[in-house]
């Protein structure tokens, strides 16, 4: 039996190499693999010797040649015909590929990304894989011990197994071809090309999706990062398809304040937000803007998990904290929670990236809404103007209107949500919705809208319930209306040129 071995990644080759050639495998390689072996006294045989041919080009080629893949390809019922044409069969083959997609990642120069595409190693994984009724397959390294196990088990064992190795491998050339084919498409046509290519890798299954009676799993898309996908669950029951796109949204808002912040999440719409001094003081704000819509929701903090805030968090039935960190007494607090999904979530969700969208036999894609405000065009539009607290409330209130479903309206004071009105038909009734739930204590608020008034009729009814200060993009045809009831009451009203529908 044969065994070709051709790998830039060595984790682990020394082990499997050696359990091959117990198993009775001649060893045959290429050059860097085979000095490795060598090192590790290993006899290989190198492939050169083969083919009668040098490697050339600077490596560029080594196993494009008959000897090689005729060896790889040759089903059962022609290995007569490899005979006649002293050709050895091999029975195995061990690639993994140059490392094109660490290159690129690492912002490598076109030149150098250029060279790190493989060539012979994704034919040879073709050729073995098309070939598994008879070859074995061996895409990447965590496969060495199934392998030599199934090459010591049954025929039928054994054959399964080579069929599913080979779906691994034609599934990591794809993957392969489509990051070379995306990054040469991102460097000719832009964002959006003409051909994208989506390769995405199974996360892990999931109980079920939004319903009971929905299947669902979770997937990384190849090649980007993703702060949840890093992040390291340290309580609590695996998460579930709703637990991620609350604990989503829940980190995107929370990523948004340099201050200490607290963001309580309920169906993907903040029911609560606070900003403080302290965590334990904004995560206070957070649950008091709306005590009972955060039973059996989620947190997102933007500050390490302090035992005082621990404290605090311990008697409420929530779903799933995120956090940068915890202090060790801060997770004994909350270890009796035995069902509370704790998330330790390593960098916050900033800078853009792609956001996606399904439609049946579609994809919307555009740029995620993450442009800050442009404090340059932020222009004070009535005779009022907002004083040093009202400013801070107003970039507040325009975070976290943001983050709410359109048409979408936030209600804040003193670094605190106190109503927000998402989801609705008309901008009025989600007015109507925020200014209801703050109630007297819209009397001094800030109000942010997400889109702008079409009538004057949002600015009424701020005023009748004592808001003092509104932001909102402007730009309607009948902003005079707006801006001249906002002068009647004598609210101050800043127009940001920048509308954050999110539907």
């Amino acid at each position: 039996m044969r065994a070709l071995l051709s790998v830039s990644d060595k984790t682990g080759l020394a082990e499997f190499a050696r359990g091959l050639r117990e198993l009775g495998f001649e060893l045959v390689s290429t050059g860097g693999t085979a000095s490795f072996l060598r090192q590790d006294g290993l006899d290989v045989t190198d492939v050169s010797s083969l083919t009668g041919f040098p490697e050339v080009l600077s490596g560029r080629v080594k196993t494009l040649h008959p000897r090689v893949h005729a060896g790889v390809l040759a089903r059962s019922d022609q290995l007569h015909e490899l005979k006649e044409l002293d050709i050895a069969p091999f029975d195995l083959v061990a690639v993994n590929l140059y490392p094109f997609e660490e290159t690129v990642a690492g912002g490598a120069a076109a030149a150098e990304a250029i060279e790190q595409i493989d060539i012979g190693g994704p034919t040879l994984l073709r050729a073995a894989a098309k070939n598994h009724q008879r070859v074995w397959v061996v895409s990447d390294p965590e496969d060495y011990q199934p392998v030599l196990e199934g090459l010591r088990a049954a025929p039928e064992e054994a054959a399964a197994l080579r069929e599913r190795l080979a779906a691994r491998a034609f599934a990591r050339t794809a993957a392969y071809d489509a990051a070379i084919a995306n990054w040469f498409a991102g460097r000719l046509e832009g964002r959006f090309p003409q051909q994208r290519i989506l390769v995405l890798q199974k996360q892990s299954d999931l109980r079920y999706g939004e319903n009971p009676h929905q299947q669902a799993a979770l997937y990384a898309v190849r090649g980007e990062q993703g702060s949840l996908l890093q992040a390291r669950q340290l309580q609590g029951k695996p998460m579930s398809f709703n637990n991620y796109g609350d604990a989503e949204a829940a980190w995107n808002l929370v990523s948004a304040f340099e201050e200490p912040a607290a963001v309580a999440m309920k169906h993907q719409n903040p029911c609560g937000v606070g900003v403080a001094d302290t965590l334990a003081g904004a995560f206070q704000k957070a649950h008091d803007a709306d005590p009972v819509s955060i039973f059996g929701g989620i947190v997102a903090l933007n500050r390490s998990l302090d035992v005082a805030t621990a404290n605090k968090l311990a008697p409420l039935f929530l779903e799933v904290l995120l956090a940068p960190d915890y202090e060790e007494e801060a997770l004994e607090v909350l270890a009796r929670k035995k069902n509370l999904r704790i998330l330790q979530v390593p960098e916050f969700a900033r800078g853009n990236y792609l956001d996606m969208r399904r439609i049946r036999g579609g994809l919307l894609l555009q740029d995620a809404d993450v442009a800050p405000l442009d404090e340059e065009k932020l222009r004070v539009v009535t005779r009022s103007k907002p004083s040093e607290a009202e400013w801070r409330d107003l970039r507040f209130a325009w975070k976290v209107v943001r983050a709410l479903r359109s048409n979408a309206i936030a209600v804040a004071k003193n670094g605190q949500t106190l109503g927000a009105g998402m989801g609705q038909t008309s901008r009025i009734d989600a007015a109507r919705h925020a200014l209801d739930h703050a109630g007297e204590a819209a009397r001094g608020a800030v109000l942010a809208s997400d889109a702008f008034f079409p009538f004057d009729d949002v600015v009424k009814l701020a005023a009748e319930r004592g808001i003092r200060a509104i932001i909102q993009p402007g730009g309607s045809k009948r902003d005079a209306d707006s801006i001249a009831a906002a002068d009647e009451a004598g609210i101050a009203m800043v127009f940001t040129g920048l509308r954050v529908f999110r539907h």
